[in-house]
């Protein structure tokens, strides 16, 4: 999504985040890994003593419980508000948990499920995060990659020809609609939490940096069985869904802490875009607001630097690499279409991107030289920025990579001995379907009406895309018969049905009023095109995600756990689960 739409939206939902607040952390249902460390925080709404203030855990004081006592804050923020908050807890023993809190006249109680796992089954685990991918999407990518003919695909795309397949909630703690941050967050530590909020229960303190913590996974394996932990994405690394491996805030665009976040847990492997949030600011390109040179940080700590595609394999090669930094644009990579193909976006500027195949194969490379394992989590994370903005054929054709990459995947475990579970996934989806083919044979002038030349049932047919190339790319998108993807949330724009083959669909522009947009006039005098007046507040200047199920699908140790209907936190427990993380004493 774009900046602008994050910054508007951000502050309207850390606003709601902050009325809505709980008051016990962690909240009601929470399930919690044994032996997994997490912040326990009592919000109260006024000031009350601390001697008025009892807290059990099933029925034993919360000091006995915990083994140690928390603080006690007379009035949080300087307000009439008291609070008690403990860091660093844990509950080694699985079961029912019951914790009351009495404050005075005020009563308040949550449950709590410690689980358990069972013994270690997986070496390996490698998470997959289509961000933004929907079913949509996925479609479009095997009838694009593999062709489709009377009616049958040509050919299944290496996320469907998984075992195991379920569909996955993504509900947050505040809505219904999830963003990147809290919907990946659940993946990577198995709670549930508000927009915005990565590993924390977004709390009522004005302080974005003080909420209440729980593990990641990246803690977890490497506390815990000293893996190796690898982070690849083709947007900014320190973006929502990769910064969720390792961050904890409830303001996903702190970039320059999070940068720091990043450095203390130090994964063994970031490979991705955001090079501008890592350089001091007197730099070119840069976006931070200090003079600290995290590149430098990294090479001090024993991390290999690479910017280029052909640096990254030529490191990756060296026997000796197992701590490997890779930063290889300012801000997000461009996608496949202009990468291969258009040549739009900033690739004239940095064209020596690498594709995600290379970038996991390089990961797993550098990875796999950890005798004990690793987890390793790949976004593809630019289907969500494209969805946002009506540009379907740059999103589909990164859907397709993601696949690559996941066949690679898959091909390295099966001849190491299937030792690995692949999980793939969406964080949420987009409110996209597929309705039929666009009609239009591309020419300057046409008498025919925009919307008559989309054909739906019979007349829609087939798509009529060139026989795609070795990695499953048409080599064009420009064709007479599109594929027809339609948006159920819209900004204004301008509708022109056509591909941009100029660079990214831009389809709003600031409007006279503070925080509104309007249609990018930059699309008016294109052949046919419409105005289409938005559904959407006119704050937003892209469309938004939406809240069905995604889908999940799994192969090797551990994969039997995906099946029916999950919630997002439960794909935590999966690999938590594959890797014995809290294995029956």
């Amino acid at each position: 999504m774009t900046k602008t739409f994050i910054a508007v939206a951000s502050v309207l939902l850390l606003t709601s985040t902050a009325l809505s607040a709980q008051t016990i952390y962690p909240i009601d249902r929470a399930e919690i890994l044994a032996g997994s460390k997490f912040d326990f925080k009592v919000e109260l709404p006024e000031k009350i003593a601390a001697s008025d203030i009892k807290v059990t855990i099933n029925g034993t004081e919360q000091n006995a419980a915990f083994g140690k006592s928390a603080d006690y804050i007379e009035r949080e923020d300087g307000k009439d508000q008291s609070a008690l908050l403990l860091r660093d807890v844990a509950l080694d023993k699985p079961g029912a948990y019951t914790i009351e809190v009495t404050a005075g006249s005020l009563t308040k109680s949550v449950t709590w499920n410690v689980y358990d796992t069972g013994a270690r089954k997986a070496k390996n685990v490698i998470l997959f995060v289509g961000d933004g991918l929907s079913l949509s999407h996925r479609v479009a990518a095997r009838i694009l990659s593999k062709g489709i003919k009377e009616g049958k695909s040509s050919g299944k795309l290496a996320i469907d020809d998984m075992p195991n397949m379920a569909l996955v909630g993504t509900a947050g703690t505040d809505s219904i609609i999830t963003d990147s941050a809290n919907s990946a967050s659940a993946y990577t530590t198995g709670h549930k939490s508000a927009t915005n909020a990565l590993g924390v229960y977004a709390d009522r303190t004005r302080d974005v940096f003080d909420d209440p913590r729980v593990e990641t996974i990246t803690s977890l394996v490497k506390r815990k069985l000293d893996l190796a932990v690898g982070i690849v994405t083709n947007t900014e690394i320190q973006d929502a869904t990769p910064a969720s491996m390792v961050a904890h805030t409830r303001r996903r665009a702190a970039y320059d802490e999070i940068v720091a976040q990043m450095f203390a847990a130090k994964p063994d492997v970031i490979l991705g875009g955001g090079a501008a949030n890592f350089l001091p600011q007197a730099a070119d390109s840069s976006k931070r607001r200090d003079d600290v040179d995290y590149i430098a940080r990294f090479k001090e700590a024993g991390y290999s630097y690479v910017k280029t595609a052909g640096e990254l394999k030529a490191t990756a090669d060296k026997s000796d690499t197992t701590k490997l930094l890779g930063l290889f644009t300012p801000g997000n990579m461009d996608g496949v279409l202009d990468r291969k193909f258009l040549k739009g976006g900033g690739v004239r500027k940095y064209p020596e991107q690498p594709d995600l195949t290379e970038q996991v194969q390089a990961a797993l490379d550098v990875l796999s030289r950890n005798d004990k394992g690793f987890v390793l989590m790949v976004e593809s994370g630019m289907i969500d920025k494209y969805a946002h903005l009506l540009d379907f054929d740059r999103a589909v054709y990164d859907v397709i990579m993601l696949d690559n990459a996941v066949k690679l995947a898959k091909d390295w475990a099966t001849k190491r001995g299937d030792n690995t579970l692949i999980l793939v996934v969406s964080d949420h989806s987009h409110p996209n379907s597929l309705v039929g083919t666009i009609n239009d044979d591309m020419t300057t002038e046409t008498n025919l009406p925009l919307r008559e030349r989309i054909g739906v049932y019979d007349k829609a047919g087939f798509p009529n895309y060139p026989v795609p190339d070795a990695e499953g790319y048409p080599s064009r998108v420009d064709v007479s018969r599109r594929l027809a993807i339609m948006s159920a949330s819209l900004p204004d724009h301008y509708e022109t049905l056509r591909p941009k083959l100029d660079g990214p669909f831009e389809p709003t522009q600031k409007g006279e009023a503070p925080n509104t947009f309007i249609a990018n006039e930059k699309y008016k005098n294109a052949p046919g095109a419409m105005l289409r007046l938005g559904n959407l507040p006119a704050m937003m200047n892209a469309s938004v995600h939406s809240g069905e199920d995604v889908i999940l699908t799994a192969t090797g140790p551990g994969s039997d756990r995906v099946k029916g209907q999950m919630d997002n936190t439960e794909v935590f427990r999966v690999m938590a689960d594959a890797l014995g993380l809290a294995e029956k004493k």
